[in-house]
């Protein structure tokens, strides 16, 4: 037996096979600092561990709907009709266990082989590896520094064509941490309005936004909700990577789709999560503003650092918890320096080549670790990169 075509299509995250490459220095006695993995070092807030605990005693055990607790969806409506200016229903609102079922249940229920996709690159790999597994082909529009990472608007409207079906758009970014700007998110919406296309916005890091309030989402502008699709979820704002729970706002019709994949896959997220993820939502938010003011501290500390570094360059992110340094100045290919600050400097951290081929010369860091392990990781990596 062989796997079938359509197996060679699809592809990983890279973010793994460096930690399992981490793991066996470690297992060898070699200390490492790990700043390679894109989750928040915070624990799950304690009023959501214990939601989840009252609902495992109270027998939230058992299957529920298809596309979620119908006070969970309602929820999850007003929090968006509040924080994006998107007013929705609970009729638009799938659960699904993570924010990835959503880039795959969409994709998967619009996407003919052929349709064309806009994406970022570089971008969250998992985007790319849908696009080919569907037989769908990937458009990538390149991220530029000098815009803060956003998307150069000539080369998106010559990209969009007749086969565009559907632009993925992520902000704030992974890897890059940049925030697209208003003026940016309202020139492809002008772009996008009047066509078949439909925006899959994934903005699972709208609340860790360093500029204060929400970045806008490209759903609460004119004649945009009913051709968008917003990814959140709780992993990320809540450190409840593990918990596995997210969430699509989209239309009816199309949550109506998921339901039916579903329905097919998981038949339904896990009750107990979902009670935990309504006391994240309607409970306080205090953890969540400390866990935010911490990254942006760190930012600035390990930003400033990067910089003292011989051939790096690394501008301050507007989002997410990633620092993505230039260093096309030490003259090293970023796959290989990736490879040299793990084996030499004990700091595992990503290539930015593996979020697409535009990010060639990159290098990403999460400084979602203690301030003393990002400060002690630039110390190491100073002395390698001076030490050459």
């Amino acid at each position: 037996m062989t796997l079938a075509e359509r197996m060679q299509r699809i592809g990983v995250e890279s973010a793994f096979d460096v930690l399992v490459r981490a793991r066996a220095l470690e297992a060898r006695g070699r200390r490492v600092i790990h700043l390679e993995i894109g989750e928040p070092d915070f624990p799950t807030p304690a009023h959501i561990v214990e939601a989840a605990k009252r609902a495992l005693d109270d027998g939230w055990t058992h299957y529920g709907p298809p596309l979620g607790l119908p006070e969970l969806r309602e929820a999850v409506a007003d929090y968006v009709s509040r924080t994006c200016g998107v007013p929705v229903g609970a009729e638009n609102v799938a659960v699904v266990p993570g924010g990835k079922p959503v880039i795959f249940f969409s994709m998967l229920a619009l996407l003919e082989p052929g349709d064309e996709v806009i994406y970022p690159n570089p971008g969250f790999p998992i985007y790319e590896s849908m696009i080919r597994f569907l037989g769908a082909v990937p458009v990538p529009i390149p991220l530029i520094e000098e815009r803060g990472f956003s998307f150069d608007l000539d080369v998106f409207r010559d990209r969009l064509g007749p086969k565009t079906k559907m632009v993925v758009l992520n902000s704030p970014q992974n890897p890059t941490g940049g925030v697209i700007p208003r003026q940016d998110i309202a020139a492809m919406a002008e772009m996008i309005a009047r066509r078949d296309v439909m925006v899959l916005s994934d903005e699972i890091y709208s609340r860790i936004c360093y500029d204060g309030g929400f970045p806008v989402s490209i759903a609460s502008l004119p004649g945009m909700a009913e051709k968008t699709i917003i990814l959140d979820g709780f992993s990320k704002t809540y450190a409840m990577t593990g918990w596995r729970i997210g969430y699509g706002v989209m239309p009816a019709w199309l949550v109506e789709a998921v339901g039916k994949l579903m329905v097919n896959s998981n038949s339904c997220t896990a009750s107990f999560t979902q009670r935990a993820a309504l006391a994240a939502l309607t409970g306080p938010q205090d953890a969540v503003e400390a866990m935010v003011a911490e990254f942006r501290r760190r930012r600035d500390a390990f930003c400033a650092g990067l910089h003292g570094i011989p051939g790096f360059r690394c501008a301050a992110p507007g989002g997410a918890f990633y620092a993505y340094a230039n260093v096309k100045d030490t003259g090293i290919a970023s796959a290989v320096l990736a490879t040299r600050l793990l084996e030499k400097a004990g700091v595992a951290c990503l290539n930015g080549g593996s979020f697409g081929r535009f990010g060639e010369g990159y290098i990403r860091f999460s400084y979602a670790n203690s301030f003393e392990n990002l400060m002690e990781a630039v110390e190491h990596m100073r002395a390698m990169l001076t030490a050459a």
